[in-house]
């Protein structure tokens, strides 16, 4: 199965050269409308900024750059680059450069773009994807506190609780860790505890 790699957060860097400063940011998205809507953003933001040179790469295959004014080839897609061979997919970068008033030629442009991609996203971090199971349980208030104890031995989530007769609990546990956590269930409430599945996810773990 091939792996699926994204930021693990926003990330933002800054540098100058030959006076010019480059201010760069990641983020993690997963639809065109969502990358723009933030290109839009930064746009407004940083409206004095020469040029705000962009990319996005997204898990559906949509990838698209601009160059913004740069000349051809020198911002965008070497930007676009770095994501590429990281491997990064459900990303969008924005470089946004104040020129200063010296000309860095093709090369010095590439190489400043691509700088700024790189550290943006290593401030970002990266996280893989991995499918983690959706569960709901019922589950006696004298139990709750011992069920905690074992969603956090098996490195599950507690996404929410709901109150009644019993206590509702929305659980997402890794897909590996679903049968000794069930096992526990069983054990521990002689086999009354019966979790139901509610379908997967995709979550983000952190491996830099």
């Amino acid at each position: 199965m091939e792996r699926l790699l994204i930021p693990a957060g926003e990330g933002r860097s800054e540098f100058t050269e030959k006076k010019s400063r480059f201010l760069s940011e990641v983020y993690n998205v997963s639809t065109e409308q969502e990358a723009r809507s933030i290109l839009d953003m930064i746009r407004r933001r940083d409206y004095t900024a020469r040029h705000h040179c962009w990319c996005f790469s997204l898990r559906s295959g949509q990838k698209r750059y601009s160059d913004d004014g740069e000349p051809q080839g020198t911002a965008g897609q070497p930007m676009l680059a770095v994501f590429e061979r990281e491997g990064v997919q459900d990303v969008l970068c924005v470089v946004t450069r104040y020129f200063g008033g010296i000309l860095l030629g093709a090369g010095g442009l590439t190489r400043a773009y691509a700088k700024a991609a790189r550290d943006a996203l290593d401030a970002a971090g990266i996280s893989e994807l991995h499918p983690w199971s959706h569960l709901t349980l019922d589950c006696p208030y004298a139990l709750l506190e011992r069920v905690k104890l074992e969603l956090e031995r098996c490195g599950g989530a507690l996404q929410d609780t709901q109150y009644g007769a019993a206590v509702t609990m929305d659980l997402l546990l890794p897909e590996q860790n679903v049968p000794a956590f069930e096992t526990a269930l069983r054990e521990l409430s002689a086999g009354a505890l019966r979790p139901q599945a509610a379908g997967t996810q995709l979550r983000g773990v952190r491996i830099r």
